[in-house]
């Protein structure tokens, strides 16, 4: 009863939260509509047995073909992993973003460090494993003239964000996720920056996604989803708001050595 009235009580804040950020959407913009592909790598390191080293990186391309760079993104973190399912993560973070869809910036790529902190909780309903994610980040924000004649960084910008995701995985082959289990997969996420230095894009993006995954073993597991990402850019274009449609293809592989012995928990990786 506790799990189900948790699940329902997400589900409001997550709708709530979409709802708010569709009313924004009603505002002018211009619409910006791309194909994107994501492949991305997930490793967690047993330290000990509550921690762990996790070490991650996103390869995003635009289109199928992966032609051209949507952004590129390094990260690593420190976790602790209770007893209780709850893993609590503290980490950093390297992100290039590139010049993306019909209405950029401009010609340059931005920089940004980023350092966060994040609280994972996972819990069943039946064999439905439900992991709900709380993050908050800190973000230095590369400053790039994109009228300049070449490519430099003046300083970074300050800005606070926080994100709230919600993860489903249903295994289809076995009650619950041991080795060689094939399982159904979702997950929504919200993206809100708050602060002095976020102006248009207080609703900055929003990720969807559907797939299938296979569980090779506790050590291994591949995801292939159809995505879905609406992102608020944070500068106007001819006094309007930019917002880009992005749908593609998003496939994860999950990395994990445990300590010897150790049980290794289906869902605290985190992404």
């Amino acid at each position: 009863m506790r799990i189900t009235q948790t699940l329902k009580r997400s589900l409001l804040v997550l709708a709530f939260l979409v709802s708010g950020t569709a009313a924004t959407v009603a505002q002018p913009r211009i619409q910006d509509n791309n194909t994107i592909t994501w492949l991305a790598g997930f490793n967690t390191i047993f330290l000990s047995k509550h921690v762990s080293l996790w070490a991650e990186y996103q390869w995003r391309r635009e289109g199928f073909d992966m032609k051209n760079w949507q952004q590129s993104l390094a990260r690593v973190a420190l976790q602790y992993h209770f007893k209780n399912s709850l893993v609590l993560t503290g980490g950093y973070g390297y992100i290039e973003s590139f010049p993306f869809g019909d209405h950029p910036a401009g010609p340059y790529k931005v920089p940004e460090h980023r350092f966060f902190e994040q609280a994972i909780w996972s819990n069943n309903m039946g064999r439905l494993q439900i992991t709900h994610r709380y993050r908050l980040e800190q973000r230095l924000i590369g400053k790039v003239n994109q009228k300049a004649a070449e490519y430099a960084v003046d300083g970074y910008n300050y800005q606070n964000r926080v994100r709230y995701m919600l993860r489903m995985v249903y295994p289809l082959n076995h009650k619950m996720s041991v080795d060689k289990t094939w399982y159904a997969v979702g997950f929504d996420e919200v993206f809100i920056g708050f602060g002095s230095n976020v102006s248009q894009n207080i609703f900055d993006q929003n990720r969807l996604a559907g797939g299938i995954g296979y569980q090779f073993n506790k050590m291994l597991k591949i995801e292939a989803c159809a995505y879905n990402q609406t992102v608020q850019q944070s500068g106007l274009v001819g006094g309007k708001q930019v917002y880009q449609y992005n749908t593609g293809l998003l496939v994860n592989a999950f990395f994990t050595r445990p300590v010897k012995d150790k049980k290794v928990p289906v869902e605290n990786t985190v992404k």
